[in-house]
């Protein structure tokens, strides 16, 4: 069996042609897409085929969305560590002001927050806008 097939069926996922070649896809980005970037790249494909495989990913942390500020969602493929499943989209995140790019910066960890007793995170999200290092050249 292939790599990505291998893949998809260990986070519960049937391994359809299409959910394939969009984690082939992802899996090439060095930056986070949005859903009209994923269908510029597959033209014979409808928009709500690719809107579905992406939040399928995204219920079965193959993908996070991220919130730029921009207004469109962005996804990029999860880096997960070797034998983890599910993992916490727990790093920062830099869009350029420039290119419009989006990029995880998974090295870069979001410390632990204590929050108020009662208080129950269910997301967080740190971005830094700037100018990325291509723009910057």
């Amino acid at each position: 069996m292939e790599e990505t097939e291998k893949q998809l069926k260990k986070f519960g996922i049937r391994p359809t042609a299409m959910r394939i070649l969009v984690h082939r896809f992802m899996a090439l980005q060095k930056s986070a897409v949005s859903l009209t970037t994923v269908e510029e790249n597959f033209e014979k494909s409808d928009r709500t085929t690719l809107y579905r495989t992406l939040k399928t990913f995204e219920e079965k942390c193959i993908v996070h969305q991220i919130n730029d500020g921009t207004g469109i969602p962005k996804y990029a493929l999860c880096d997960h560590d070797e034998g983890m499943v599910r993992h916490s989209d727990l790093h920062l995140h830099f869009h350029c002001t420039q290119c419009n790019k989006t990029t995880c910066l998974t090295e870069h960890r979001i410390p632990q927050i204590n929050l108020p007793e009662k208080f129950i995170p269910e997301d967080v999200n740190m971005l830094v806008k700037g100018i990325c290092e291509h723009c910057n050249q």
